[in-house]
């Protein structure tokens, strides 16, 4: 009995020693894996990277600019669908566990116990807080060193945080895979967006079930490469949601009958035709906030974007730019490919495509039988990347190929040829043939009120090229800047009525420069005429005497007010247009004549929102007063107060308006009266017609168009801004202002409408001439003044009809 009672003495102090030194040593291991463990308290305030998005004016979806496309959703606005899900998928006793789940390492190193030699992966045990610790304090090294400071940074993070907190910090964080290329997913808001193109609101049971399943092994259970392994894992995932109670059995059983229904994000009209409008935004983005705010800063950015107006806009661009290039003929197939030595589908399917000129297919040619030819559509690729395995094909006959200059379809395509086609409306599995365009160009499409761009589209495709020719392309407008000519005399004592001479006229240009001799576009002259007959019929000769009589200064003290040129300079033949600007800066400056002659920015972003929320900018810098008040207490009701600087004098811009209400009535752009309603613009036709341009408004848009060769060449010796670019603004507006009453102009306060002899200015009697528009103290004219006639004494010349007076020297007109 003693020695009984010894030896389990002898055994209980060995015990104690034994435990004692494995305390000690579990101690020593603690102390030397905590020297140097990363500061879990880092968490608080840790911001991941979050994608930054661009919305329309109508909310859609239009750009998203990202390293990791992740959305970052609070916990409280996660649904308890999503926990439950991953609750069961990674560690279903997270509320109950510190940190380790001992349940789970006891669990995990039975079940690899049994499965040993069975060639299965082995099971972990890692708890989502260790996942986190993982995740963002220690790395994924495979190491057992690394597994014992994952455990402890667990600890540490447990007594710290909140579940509710580490389970935000875990969701919003994993990476959950890609559906389709270019379509990473972090956390679960955007991996619901991306796998099944839903809020994750909106997912059911097994959506989110697989959802619960990707953290283990994303690339191993793609929705499309191993769809069984997917399915099969989804199904585990429904059984322990079901025996965790978070599911009814016969509804995961339900469940797991279905198919994983994954159908990626596709890309929407709007993105397709805002190409252009996006980068402008993203560079407009990257240069205010930098690129790491830019691509992981969560940026909402309401955009000015009408999507609607985007299309209309887009399509009036791209049918003026083919209209020309298909008149000058058939140039050829983009290239030839052996169709005939192995399958088509797969050979064309190879070829780059540019995927924003829909409804155009690239297509290859099988075969040409009599007047007709069967061709090859290239295959649909599906969100996911796989190729849809039915093959179209369709016939190219004599009504496709009319336009080309070919008698017959043999002598414009051959087998093997590659081309682009567009279906012929009406004539279902009819084509017509198609090629890009080599000229381009730009139309900008903006509220005249409040600078706000609504439409913008900078070329034939943004895929074939990113140049935006609508902000980055410096061009000379040519006589579309003359109505800034004009206005700046009108502002400056000249009336509508005024008279200038249209003759030669010739400059000195000093410096051993020599003469300069402009000349009208159509080498003529009709004499003494008004300053609207000028303007209207875009005269070159009296838009130099007149610059003259003003003074280059003063009009390039008014370019730069409008913000076509910041420092154009002052000779006469910028007068003409010879400057170079942008569609963009044209387009506002016509808006400021729209608007009475208020200054506005032109801007593609309403407002800025950071990842929280907040207000970070906004277009808007008008004042309210009254906003602030914290109740009614019958103070008067709050008003927006317009404060922005007035470049022109109101009846001064009505006065141009009304003169360019004439260009489309009865000048240079009558192709535009068509549409139907009140419009007014100025065309403008650079030398050797290299660029042509319209600009021009109705009373609450305002529209810019540009055509021609990126390496400029003219477009033709005939050619005028009138056959090629007002017909893109007419088809835009016609489209834009269907809906639209026929609204006329504003006519301020102030202005008189008299009736005037169109050809001498002067005072018609009865209901003859035209109204025009005369500011208060001013008139027609009672005698007939030219300016730029020489009266001897370099002033104005004056004949006055019996009664009448004379206009004094370089008075220009003033009465």
């Amino acid at each position: 009995m003693r020695f009984i009672l010894r030896l389990f003495g002898w055994a209980f102090a060995a015990g104690t020693i034994l435990f004692v030194i494995g305390v000690a040593g579990a101690a020593g291991v603690i102390w030397h894996y905590s020297k140097d463990l990363p500061d879990s308290a880092q968490l608080r305030n840790y911001e991941p990277p979050v994608m930054s998005r661009v919305h329309a004016g109508d909310g859609s979806l239009i750009a998203e600019f990202a390293r990791e496309r992740r959305l970052y959703l609070p916990i409280q606005a996660v649904p308890k669908l999503i926990i439950d899900a991953f609750l069961s998928a990674e560690d279903k006793n997270f509320y109950k566990h510190f940190g380790v789940d001992p349940e789970g390492l006891a669990r995990a190193a039975i079940s690899n116990f049994r499965n040993r030699g069975s060639g299965r992966r082995p099971q972990g045990a890692s708890t989502i807080t260790q996942q986190v610790a993982k995740n963002f304090l220690v790395g994924s090294e495979q190491s057992i060193e690394r597994k014992i400071r994952e455990a402890l940074i667990a600890l540490r993070i447990e007594s710290t945080y909140s579940k509710d907190k580490i389970l935000e910090l875990y969701l919003n964080e994993i990476y959950l895979g890609a559906p389709a290329p270019g379509q990473g997913s972090y956390g679960v808001a955007a991996a619901a967006l991306n796998y099944f193109g839903k809020s994750v609101h909106e997912l059911n049971a097994q959506e989110a079930a697989y959802l619960a399943a990707l953290p283990k092994a994303p690339t191993d259970l793609h929705p499309f490469r191993n769809r069984e392994r997917a399915i099969e894992r989804r199904n585990y995932v429904l059984d322990r949601m079901a025996e965790n109670g978070f599911l009814k059995r016969a509804d995961a059983d339900a469940a797991k009958k279905q198919p994983l229904g994954v159908n990626p994000r596709t890309v929407s009209p709007n993105q397709i035709a805002a190409g252009y409008f996006a980068e402008e935004i993203r560079r407009e983005l990257q240069d205010r906030y930098g690129e790491k705010k830019l691509l992981e800063g969560g940026l909402s950015v309401r955009a000015t974007v009408d999507p609607k107006m985007q299309l209309m806009a887009r399509k009036a661009l791209v049918d003026g730019l083919v209209r020309f290039d298909e008149a000058r003929g058939w140039r050829g197939a983009i290239q030839k490919i052996d169709a005939a030595s192995r399958e088509w589908g797969l050979a064309i399917a190879e070829l780059p495509v540019l995927g924003d000129v829909k409804p155009w297919r690239l297509a290859v040619v099988l075969d040409v039988a009599g007047d007709s030819a069967r061709l090859g559509l290239q295959p649909i690729r599906e969100a996911s990347g796989q190729l849809r395995p039915e093959r179209e094909t369709v016939t190219l006959g004599p009504d496709g190929i009319r336009w080309t200059r070919r008698t017959r379809v043999s002598q414009a395509v051959s087998p093997g040829d590659v081309v682009y086609v567009e279906p012929i409306d009406g004539k279902p599995g009819q084509v017509r043939l198609r090629q890009m365009p080599e000229v381009n160009g730009a139309i900008t499409v903006m509220d005249p009120f409040s600078g706000r761009v609504l439409a913008m589209v900078g070329g034939f495709s943004h895929d074939q090229s990113e140049f935006n020719r609508a902000t980055q392309a410096l061009r000379q407008p040519g006589s579309s800047f003359k109505p800034f000519v004009y206005a700046t005399a009108l502002d400056n004592g000249y009336t509508p009525s005024s008279i200038v001479l249209d003759a030669p006229i010739e400059v000195d240009q000093g410096g051993g420069l020599g003469m300069w001799t402009p000349s009208n576009y159509d080498g003529k002259f009709t004499g003494p005429r008004t300053l609207r007959y000028g303007i209207q019929f875009s005269k070159n000769l009296m838009t130099v005497r007149l610059a003259k009589d003003v003074g280059m200064p003063l009009i390039a003290e008014y370019a730069r007010r409008f913000g076509i040129y910041d420092d154009m300079l002052p000779v006469l033949s910028m007068s003409l247009g010879a400057g170079e600007t942008t569609v963009m800066r044209m387009t506002a400056a016509y808006s400021m004549l729209a608007n009475g002659g208020k200054r506005i920015r032109p801007t593609l972003i309403d407002r800025i929102q950071d990842r929280w929320g907040a207000t970070i900018y906004k277009h808007d810098q008008r004042t309210c007063e009254g906003c602030e008040a914290d109740k009614w207490a019958n103070q008067r009701e709050p008003r927006l107060i317009d404060n922005r600087e007035q470049v022109l004098d109101p009846l001064t811009a009505y006065q141009m308006v009304s003169m360019l209400e004439g260009v489309v009535n009865a000048g240079t752009a009558t192709v535009v009266k068509s549409v139907g309603k009140p419009l007014a613009g100025k065309t403008g036709t650079t030398n050797d017609a290299k660029d042509v341009w319209f600009v021009g408004f109705s009373p609450d848009l305002a529209v810019g168009v540009y055509m021609g060769f990126d390496k400029p060449k003219s477009l033709g010796n005939s050619a005028t801004a009138g056959q090629y670019a007002a017909p893109i603004f007419r088809d835009f507006m016609t489209v834009a202002l269907k809906d639209k009453p026929a609204t006329p102009f504003r006519v301020p306060p102030g202005i008189k409408l008299i009736r005037v002899d169109p050809r001498t200015g002067m005072r018609a009697g009865g209901e003859g001439g035209i109204l025009e528009a005369f500011k208060p103290g001013t008139a027609p004219p009672d005698s007939y003044s030219v300016i730029g006639a020489s009266d001897g004494t370099g002033g104005a010349m004056s004949v006055a009809p019996a009664g009448g007076r004379s206009v004094g020297s370089g008075t220009g007109g003033l009465y």
